[in-house]
């Protein structure tokens, strides 16, 4: 599953519905409902990947989840701009290796959110009971099972989030593990979803804290092993996380979501080289009108290129690896997360074409990435 960007001029061209049913059938059939079809592009398969890593690392939670404990993961209505809408499943622990489910129903949904048949009866396919049809449900939607049966579990409820809910990314769900007392359970990391729990640090002095050890970290011995650890040491400070649970995605590139698109740092050994790159565009139509628009924001930006290439227009910041600077790659991850983001929108209300995520998503904030002044 590559999603690798080409290296083509910036103006030079270059030349079916997933198992409803997730019951029944091996562990490997439970991640395979996951899959999209293999004619898929390769952009969908890296969102596809996130999923399963996500269904896989959620399966493990739940197995493992003590006597009390309350696992609730939700779509972030802030980041997917859903406004008062609370979409969210959980899973309680009980006695005996019982788990219950629950996911959110209709009545605490606003007017304009709440499912339609058609989303009810995927529900019902995917296994869930109606509200109040299981003991202590409510006015919820219940499933209740085993942990033998965390796998199943887990991909009916990776598919009601992203199906029915809508997620459009494991990053736009953030998820909280506590135990019967209301304590936060420590647990690893549910893919690129985000925890709930968590310390507000002063990131200015996280980040001295972090350019220091990544220049202690600076080896001439291996200086491409180096460079991977200053680089994730430098985005895990700006993301506010571990630098150990920054998500790494099969083809080795860090994803970062940037509102409606979705910002790669790729770590290139030959020659050294950190590659800040997004694909803002896909399946568009290259047009010699798209290809001068390309252009003349590429004269206008302060770093980076923009180019089309096999349908997609990207956008590429690279940061030389040879004397590593981490002030560097932060620039080129700001400059890349709020370009990204608005430029998407921009382009796909001209050219047509789809954006990473969609509509729906987080829009554009300009002030905090300060991109207007570059376009």
């Amino acid at each position: 599953m590559t999603a690798d960007h080409p290296s083509a001029p910036v103006d030079e061209p270059a030349g079916g519905a997933p198992e409803h049913h997730a019951t029944g059938g091996a562990p490997e059939h439970h991640e395979s409902i996951l899959l999209d079809e293999p004619t898929t592009a390769d952009l969908r398969a890296k969102v596809t990947e996130a999923w399963r890593e996500f269904a896989r690392a959620l399966a493990d939670r739940v197995r493992d989840l003590p006597s009390g404990g309350h696992l609730e993961v939700t779509l972030d209505p802030t980041a997917s701009g859903i406004g008062d809408a609370v979409y969210s499943v959980s899973v309680d622990a009980g006695e005996e290796g019982r788990l219950s489910a629950r996911a959110v129903g209709n009545a605490t949904l606003p007017q304009g959110y709440r499912l339609d048949r058609a989303a009810v009866a995927d529900m019902v396919a995917l296994g869930w009971s109606p509200p109040g049809v299981v003991p202590g449900s409510g006015e919820q939607f219940g499933l209740d099972c085993g942990t033998d049966e965390a796998t199943r579990l887990a991909a009916v409820l990776s598919r009601t989030l992203r199906d029915v809910y809508g997620a459009p990314h494991p990053a736009f769900l953030v998820y909280l593990v506590h135990d019967a007392e209301g304590e936060a359970l420590p647990v690893e990391p549910l893919g690129t979803a985000r925890s709930e729990f968590g310390p507000d640090r002063d990131v200015e002095a996280d980040l001295d804290e972090a350019l220091a050890a990544a220049a202690a970290a600076q080896s001439g011995e291996n200086d491409v092993l180096a460079l991977e650890e200053r680089v994730r040491t430098v985005v895990s400070t700006m993301l506010k996380s571990a630098s150990d649970q920054l998500q790494v995605d099969s083809d080795g590139d860090i994803n970062i979501r940037a509102g409606s698109a979705m910002v790669f740092v790729r770590v290139r050994d030959n020659p050294p080289l950190v590659d800040v790159f997004s694909p803002v565009l896909t399946e568009v139509e290259p047009t010699e009108r798209l290809y001068v628009k390309l252009s003349e924001l590429t004269n206008r930006m302060p770093i980076g290129r923009l180019y089309c290439a096999d349908d997609t227009v990207w956008a590429s910041i690279p940061v030389f690896g040879r004397n590593f600077q981490p002030t560097h790659l932060m620039l080129a991850v700001q400059v890349m997360t709020g370009l990204a983001d608005e430029l998407d929108d921009r382009l796909h209300g001209e050219f047509g074409g789809k954006r990473f995520f969609g509509e729906g998503d987080k829009p554009a904030r300009a002030e905090e990435h300060r991109t207007g002044m570059y376009l």
